[in-house]
């Protein structure tokens, strides 16, 4: 028969048997799609020698007035920002240290006995220590969950103090595009009580001016329905909020009577963390409590979005951790990205997962990062390892140096038609710009719950021609693996030579 190219569509599936997705890529790890075809991922090297002061949860870039970018880090213990190849503790002044791992869901049955009514949150902290940050011109807001918003004012000399009058119990802060700063669950503007379902905002241009006035745009909005708000993020004018269970849609309508008016646009589709949701254009993408991945866009219905990897992510998501789950995205290969903390591992971020938007295409991989966001306006996208190094990524062909590794492997393929005993000879590789040697393995049964017979690892060395081998069955499934530094490799469309052998 004449030569079998290796034809399959983009897009891991391992949710299904290998027999049952045949014709797919089973598993894989450290692989993307562009164009069809799958490639190794982008290396990445160090920004800094220095570490960070803590484990850190969120970074955030932007530039001054200079031109000049900024990035702000921050972590369980510390806030930090590295400006002109420095790094520099811009921690509020007696700032409590944060803790590093969730502890369970708050309210009834957690923590020790007694502690939170029935049905209510608990008045202790039992998630690890996340940030919201956003810049407000060349200076800095943020904001460590649950505590106050302080103001940083672009002086590396002096730390974040405390942003006056805004309240002092936040969930989730941003800054809109009419420049107001923005608490979601908070503390109500005349009890000062914690509800978790206010939204308040200060005037516009007034980040210290909260107080609700007949002439200016500060106020307050309660959400309606239950649960607790987790966090918000902003499409242009828009803003996209999720509380525990449910999505509204900010719009901005301006009368100092209603700056703001919040609508629901969907239920039994909340947030599983504060930092489980990105937005790419006016289309936000997010996981909720249930383990569901979702697409929203502006005007629109939230969308389920179908995820054929979906079931080992979240069977082995870190219990109580659910926190940590970052969201971000990469626009030059058009993917969103989760990254989340895998029980496999431990507690800690230690594994992620992609959407391709163009391709349609999901893909995963181990890497342990625990904050992670997309170029812009950095050249390159920034990512911090749980062990405080931060990286910047798509740089290179390497792992900071040491060897990248990975693989993708296909689900179980007839060899015939007719299902007969067949022979897999050899393969002619087609792989563009390899840098490194590849491996290819091959397993082989009679039958799609015989065990597998094992051919391989045979090593593809950049320009090889062809490999011989020699491995028989009726299914078989294939194996590409990398581990080498530098390493890249991206697949055209190699070929194996398949004969019968006249058995059935």
């Amino acid at each position: 028969m004449p030569r079998v190219p290796i034809e399959i569509p983009p897009g891991l599936n391992s949710d299904d048997t290998s027999n049952a997705a045949a014709g797919g890529w089973a598993d894989g790890s450290n692989i993307r799609w562009r164009n069809g075809r799958w490639q190794t991922i982008g290396g990445w090297e160090s920004l800094m020698a220095a570490t960070l002061g803590g484990v850190c949860r969120t970074a955030f870039p932007w530039t001054d007035n200079s031109g000049q970018m900024n990035v702000a880090f921050g972590t369980n213990a510390t806030l930090e920002l590295w400006v002109g190849g420095e790094l520099f503790d811009i921690t509020p002044v007696g700032l409590a240290v944060g803790a590093v791992d969730g502890a369970g869901s708050a309210g009834y049955g957690t923590g020790a006995y007694g502690v939170g009514a029935y049905g209510e949150p608990s008045i202790t902290d039992y998630f690890a220590r996340t940030w919201s940050l956003a810049n407000y011109g060349e200076s800095l807001f943020a904001n460590p969950r649950g505590a106050g918003i302080y103001w940083w004012e672009n002086d590396t000399g002096t730390p974040a103090a405390i942003l006056t009058n805004a309240p002092t119990e936040v969930t989730y802060m941003l800054v809109n595009e009419q420049r107001q700063v923005m608490a979601f669950g908070c503390n109500e503007e005349i009890s000062l009580a914690f509800n978790g379902l206010v939204i308040r905002f200060s005037d516009i241009e007034n980040p210290d001016v909260w107080a609700t006035l007949p002439d200016n745009n500060a106020g307050e909005v309660v959400l309606t329905g239950g649960g607790r708000i987790v966090a918000a993020r902003a499409a242009g004018q828009y803003l996209f909020v999720w509380t525990d269970a449910a999505l509204y849609l900010g719009t901005f309508v301006g009368n100092p009577d209603q700056t703001w008016r919040f609508d629901k646009v969907g239920e039994h589709c909340g947030l599983i963390g504060p930092n489980a949701a990105v937005v790419v254009g006016q289309t936000a993408y997010w996981l909720s409590p249930a383990g569901q991945f979702h697409g929203c866009v502006v005007g629109g219905a939230p969308q389920d979005l179908p995820c054929p990897v979906r079931t080992d992510f979240f069977e082995h998501l870190a219990a109580s951790q659910s926190d940590k789950i970052v969201a971000s995205s990469c626009a030059a290969f058009s993917e969103i990205r989760f990254d989340y903390p895998d029980e496999r591992d431990g507690f800690e971020n230690s594994r992620y997962i992609t959407f391709n938007l163009k391709e349609g295409a999901w893909s995963r991989g181990l890497m342990a990062r625990s904050a992670y966001v997309d170029a812009g306006p950095a050249v390159s996208p920034l990512g911090v390892a749980p062990d405080s190094h931060v990286y910047w990524h798509e740089r290179g062909n390497s792992a900071d140096g040491l060897p990248i590794t990975g693989f993708i492997e296909s689900a179980d393929q007839y060899l015939s038609d007719n299902r007969r005993q067949m022979m897999v000879r050899d393969i002619e590789p087609d792989f563009q710009d390899q840098v490194g040697a590849l491996s290819v393995t091959l397993y082989t049964r009679d039958y799609p719950q015989s065990d597998a017979e094992t051919y391989g690892p045979y090593q593809l060395s950049p320009g090889d021609d062809y490999m011989d081998f020699r491995a028989e069955g009726r299914l078989a499934r294939v194996r590409f693996a990398f581990s080498s530094s530098p390493c890249f490799a991206r697949m055209g469309r190699p070929s194996f030579d398949i004969v019968g052998t006249g058995q059935r």
